[in-house]
């Protein structure tokens, strides 16, 4: 009897067996925040895995109640947020089949709330070590990770709960109050109102500065052909202050411009320049602010993307380049500082090297889960991946790059030189220095300090005075806050952590709270009622001190030494009284238009400046019956080179960048990235975007409301 076919004997019926199925082995789940960050991770398990993204939260608080039980000792009400609805059932559905499922969202407070809204969702054994993290998606240090899996820790997400309840209860608190004083769609918070506060303050000591007249004396000597800049100090070896004229006109007088100065004292020293830590997250957004011009939000999208990892190629794939970009640490793991010592070793030699690279691998833990955020792999330098990067993804990492190895680097050594030169008891001095030796400059070229060279010159030496140059100066008011600024003084102040930051920058501009000038907050008049509100009714939550309290009280939550209930209870019962005073008090503040000097075209009535979402504009004062608006616009005293009727105007695109249109649009589709030159004045040539990119960019400039085509990458000349 063959062995592909049977034959009954009765039936004489042909019977072919069944193939033995293979049994399906069911795969170990893992659930991680985004798609690529999941991408990255299973490359590194294998196929022994299924990684999958919740795409964020996937619970939270609802957003048309308050959401708290304040009687039931705070109870949250967590509800599934909306559109998660096909991400749930995915989950649950990968879940059940899931042989073990495991938590890999992010390593700080927010990603372990986010692990323990999917053990509840995914009703997971809480007692079940499912829990992974780790602090840099390499294939070494998850593989360990997931060796060592832990249960959920219920102190980080108390901690993370404490503060969700916190700002849901002042924001729904406060915002009905400046909806019935002032008008709907504004908010407060605890962190955004200490910014808006210090933001305000600033223009408050701007506006009330006095500027003070002074005077400065600066001189260029000369020995033999070389020359030499050298300030005024005083006389007789005391400093003296240059108030007015009179005074530059007491020195001029006791100076014979014609007779030689002598070098009365020449000092060299050596200085050392140490290198800074490696970034934390604030310093990270600070660097990237004044250095790459960056803004935050965009600092922490591409510092993201860096984290969960970038395709390299090569038979590399998915790479996680940089460790978790949320941190205020700046301590490194024993692995990272002897990668780096060796690179440096081997690069620049070892007198470039602050630590000696160990044999073998060292003796603390691979990974720190609170380290400062560094290259994941020192060998892969900025310059050997540029091509597999963005042009803002190569900036960042540059700068991460350079920060780190340079934390690692001894320190750069300057020769400096301080000459006091003297003619009747007038003293002027000047400062120069040499990098003797460059140090951590190597890596980090950034932070060099400029070479400023003086000639060789000993005491006794005899110079001339080749020219003097007395100036005016006038005290200047402190500078508005930048970016950086802002966040260095949140900081400083203990207000906030590295994951609020960039969400609170962007919340007080999308209120209109403040405006940006020349990458500079600027307050406007809506954020100063707001604030005066707030200031006025609710101090605790624009006091500094009392907002730096509270995060305080966070960290001890998260470290297991207070518990929540308590915390909040402390926070919100004094709270509550302050919002129940400010209902029955506050009065409702009307906000009058401005007249602009100007009728409607389209029904004759007054127009009037109103503020909206982009800024200020111009609207039909007989609004809503009258609904024409037009922009507010700048000429630049310029007749537009294409139409020849209309004017030149200055306007902004949705995202503030400046550009220049007829005002004729759209009758005249003339548009420039670069402000014209008036043809009287010259023939310089500039490149004008067609008619398309000016209906691509002048959305804000319209007051039609069709849709507009998209922007083309042409150009006619001038």
């Amino acid at each position: 009897m063959g062995n592909h076919t049977l034959v009954e004997a009765k039936t004489k019926k042909t019977i072919t067996p069944k193939k033995k199925s293979k049994k399906k082995t069911s795969k170990k789940l893992v659930i991680v925040e985004s798609p690529s960050k999941a991408k990255t991770i299973e490359k590194y398990l294998g196929s022994t895995y299924q990684v999958v993204a919740s795409i964020g939260h996937v619970r939270d608080l609802p957003k048309s109640t308050l959401g708290v039980d304040v009687d039931q000792n705070y109870e949250p009400k967590y509800i599934n947020i909306r559109g998660k609805g096909p991400v749930i059932k995915d989950l649950k559905k990968a879940a059940k089949s899931a042989k073990q499922v495991y938590l890999a969202s992010d390593p700080d407070r927010e990603g372990e709330a986010i692990a323990w809204h999917l053990q509840h969702i995914l009703a997971l054994d809480p007692e079940q070590k499912n829990r992974v993290v780790f602090n840099e998606i390499t294939k070494d240090t998850i593989k360990n990770a997931f060796k060592e899996p832990r249960t959920i820790n219920q102190d980080l997400v108390d901690a993370q709960q404490a503060r969700r309840i916190i700002d849901r209860l002042v924001g729904y608190s406060i915002s009905p109050v400046l909806w019935k004083t002032v008008k709907r769609g504004l908010s407060a918070g605890r962190v955004q109102s200490v910014a808006l506060g210090l933001i305000i303050a600033r223009e408050r000591q701007i506006q009330a500065f006095q500027p003070e007249e002074y005077w400065t004396l600066d001189s260029e000597f000369k020995k033999g052909k070389a020359k030499f800049k050298a300030n005024f100090y005083g006389f007789s070896g005391k400093k003296q202050p240059l108030p007015d004229n009179a005074a530059i006109q007491a020195v001029m007088a006791d100076l014979d411009v014609n007779k030689p100065f002598q070098v009365s004292e020449v000092k060299a020293k050596e200085r050392k320049r140490q290198p800074q830590p490696p970034f934390t997250t604030s310093t990270m957004q600070q660097a990237a602010n004044t250095q790459l011009k960056f803004r935050t939000r965009k600092t922490m999208m591409t510092a993201q993307q860096l984290y969960e990892g970038i395709n390299l190629g090569r038979g590399l794939g998915q790479v996680g380049l940089i460790t978790y970009m949320r941190t205020d640490s700046t301590r490194l793991s024993a692995v990272a500082k002897n990668a780096a010592a060796q690179y440096i070793h081997d690069e620049w030699g070892e007198e470039y090297s602050s630590h000696k690279p160990v044999a073998g691998t060292p003796q603390e833990g691979a990974q720190d889960a609170h380290e400062a955020i560094r290259p994941t792999d020192v060998t892969k330098t900025p310059a050997s991946i540029k091509d597999k990067l963005t042009p803002d993804q190569f900036k960042l990492y540059s700068l991460i790059w350079s920060r780190f190895v340079a934390s690692l680097m001894t320190p750069e050594v300057l020769d400096t030189l301080a000459v006091t030169v003297e003619q009747n008891g007038v003293l002027f001095h000047a400062n120069g220095s040499k990098t003797k030796f460059a140090g951590f400059t190597k890596a980090y070229p950034a932070a060099k300090e400029k070479d400023n060279l003086l000639p060789d010159l000993a005491e006794g030496d005899e110079v001339d005075l080749a020219k003097t140059n007395p100036e005016q100066h006038f005290t200047m008011p402190p500078a508005r806050y930048t970016e950086a600024a802002l966040i260095k003084a949140l900081e400083e102040n203990g207000v906030g952590r590295p994951s609020t930051y960039a969400p609170t920058l962007d919340t007080i501009q999308r209120r209109n709270y403040v405006r940006v000038d020349a990458r500079k907050f600027v307050p406007t008049e809506l954020g100063e009622i707001v604030q005066t509100i707030v200031e006025d009714k609710f101090p605790d939550i624009t006091d500094t001190k009392f907002t730096a309290q509270v995060e305080n009280s966070l960290d001890e939550i998260e470290i297991g030494d207070k518990k929540w209930v308590p915390v909040v209870d402390e926070f919100y019962k004094p709270f509550s009284r302050e919002v129940q005073s400010a209902e029955e008090t506050l009065e409702k503040i009307t906000m009058h238009d401005e007249l602009a000097d100007m009728d409607c075209e389209v029904c004759g009535a007054p127009m009037v400046i109103k503020m909206g979402r982009y800024g200020k504009f111009y609207a039909c004062s007989r609004f809503p019956d009258c609904r024409n608006t037009k922009a507010i616009v700048q000429e630049i005293g310029i007749t537009c080179p294409k139409c020849g009727k209309g004017q030149v105007v200055e306007r902004k695109t949705k995202r503030g960048r400046k550009f220049y249109g007829c005002s004729r649009y759209p009758d005249c589709d003339f548009v420039s990235w670069d402000k014209p030159k008036d043809p009287n004045q010259g023939d310089d040539q500039k490149a004008f975007a067609t008619g398309e990119d000016q209906q691509a960019s002048a959305t804000v400039a319209t007051t039609t409301k069709k849709k507009v085509p998209a922007k083309k990458k042409t150009s006619e000349a001038k």
